[in-house]
């Protein structure tokens, strides 16, 4: 919901109340008339006609201002973060597209399944870790100097789950068609924007799907939730293309306006060869490299 201007007349009782005590932070109660708006930068406007202060704010201690503020800012006050205008058209879309995942599915006859987050079950390629115990790690059990994980909670060495592709294929041999969507976590230590050591992952599984199959899915998954922030978020994804990048609603459209190019690795790799970006994996069969 965008902001909305309210106007407080002089002659309002409480107005002399709640003159000095509202500051950025404050809590309020406002009951009032919608009417449209006679200044300019808004089509309505709130007429109040009764105020109350549920809660003030200290203007020379609170941290948030009337100004933009950096995210490395932001971080250090996580806790008041959700209340900037960014922070909440972020969550906004977030929930919105957690809805659209299950949505686009659902409309397909997929089944949502719950991996388990603890785990014994590693996965190909998908990194480090995060081991989950509950022995006295300043004192382990050991047996021939290694850490003995048959008195662990669970009988033998557990963590954090890195994937839940096994339980969605065994799942997928049952039910056809099924996705998981849940945390996610991997350990390796890598500072970058592409790395990330919690989040939520989409995985779907699907029987008797070729390559495909599989692409057109992809496409139609990636387009649809595009298309329902575009349209369920508008003034969210505008104030984006505002503040943050002013090619954002361009670009979303162009993606989902346009067909995916679907090429050979060969293909790709001589594309990749013929650029003016770096390009140091020629030989086929490795996976490609990302580039900042």
């Amino acid at each position: 919901m965008a902001n909305i201007q309210v106007i407080i007349e002089h002659s309002l009782k409480e107005f002399s109340k709640v003159d000095k005590q509202v500051t950025t932070g404050s809590c309020l109660a406002i009951i009032g008339r919608l009417v449209v708006s006679e200044g300019k930068g808004q089509k309505m406007e709130i007429q109040t006609v009764f105020i109350e202060v549920y809660g003030t704010a200290d203007v020379e201690t609170f941290p948030l201002q009337k100004k933009r503020h950096s995210f490395e800012y932001l971080r250090e006050i996580a806790h008041l973060r959700p209340r900037t205008n960014t922070f909440g058209a972020i969550m906004r879309v977030r929930s919105r597209l957690a809805y659209a995942i299950h949505q686009f599915f659902n409309d397909r006859g997929f089944a949502y399944l719950n991996t388990p987050i603890v785990t014994t079950s590693d996965c190909e390629g998908a990194g480090e870790m995060f081991q989950v115990t509950t022995l006295d790690l300043t004192h382990p059990p050991r047996v021939d100097g290694q850490i003995d994980y048959a008195q662990d909670f669970f009988g033998e060495k557990t963590s954090l789950t890195v994937s839940g592709q096994l339980e969605g294929e065994i799942y997928a041999l049952a039910l056809s068609e099924i996705y998981t969507f849940g945390p996610t976590f991997r350990a390796e230590n890598s500072n970058t924007s592409r790395h990330l050591s919690e989040f939520w992952m989409v995985e779907p599984e699907m029987a008797f799907y070729d390559l495909d199959d599989d692409m057109d899915l992809a496409e139609e998954f990636i387009k649809y939730l595009l298309l329902d922030a575009l349209e369920n978020c508008s003034e969210d994804m505008e104030f984006f293309n505002q503040r943050i990048d002013k090619t954002i609603l361009e670009t979303l459209q162009h993606i989902i306006d346009n067909q995916f190019e679907r090429l050979t690795y060969t293909d790709a790799k001589n594309c990749l060869q013929k650029s003016k970006e770096p390009f140091s994996y020629p030989v086929n069969g490795v996976g490609f490299a990302g580039r900042t």
